[in-house]
C-alpha cells in the first residue's frame, strides 16, 4: 500500500475528534458523541480498506468512505447547532474534513 497523505490526515482528525466527543455532555455523550466516533473511525478503516483492496475494488470502498465522510459532516454540523461544540471547534474540524475530501477526491480521480 503506498503511503498516502489521506491516512496521517484522517489520524489527525482522530487524535483531535475523539476526545471532543468524550467531553460531549451525558444527554449526547452515549449517542451522538458515539456516532461521531464511531462514523471518523469507520472512515479510517474504510479507506484503510481500499488502500489494501485489488484495484479492481478500490473505487467501491472509496465510494463508501466518500458517503461516510458526508455523514460525518452532518454529524458535526449538529454537533456545532447543538452547542456541543464551539464555532472555533467547527471551523477547525471542517477545515480538517476539507483537506480530508480534497484527498479522497484525488484519489478517486486517478482511478
Amino acid at each position: 500500500m503506498q503511503e498516502s497523505p489521506i491516512y496521517s490526515r484522517t489520524y489527525d482528525l482522530l487524535l483531535w475528534l475523539l476526545p471532543q466527543a468524550t467531553k460531549f455532555p451525558r444527554a449526547h455523550r452515549f449517542g451522538l458523541g458515539e456516532r461521531v466516533a464511531r462514523r471518523a473511525l469507520d472512515f479510517q478503516e474504510t479507506i484503510l480498506s481500499a488502500g489494501l483492496a485489488p484495484p479492481a475494488e478500490r473505487r467501491t470502498w472509496l465510494n463508501q468512505a466518500d458517503a461516510q465522510l458526508a455523514q460525518l459532516k452532518q454529524h458535526l454540523r449538529l454537533c456545532k447547532d447543538l452547542e456541543l461544540i464551539s464555532l472555533g471547534q467547527y471551523e477547525h474540524a471542517a477545515r480538517m474534513l476539507v483537506e480530508i475530501g480534497r484527498l479522497l477526491g484525488g484519489w478517486k480521480k486517478s482511478l
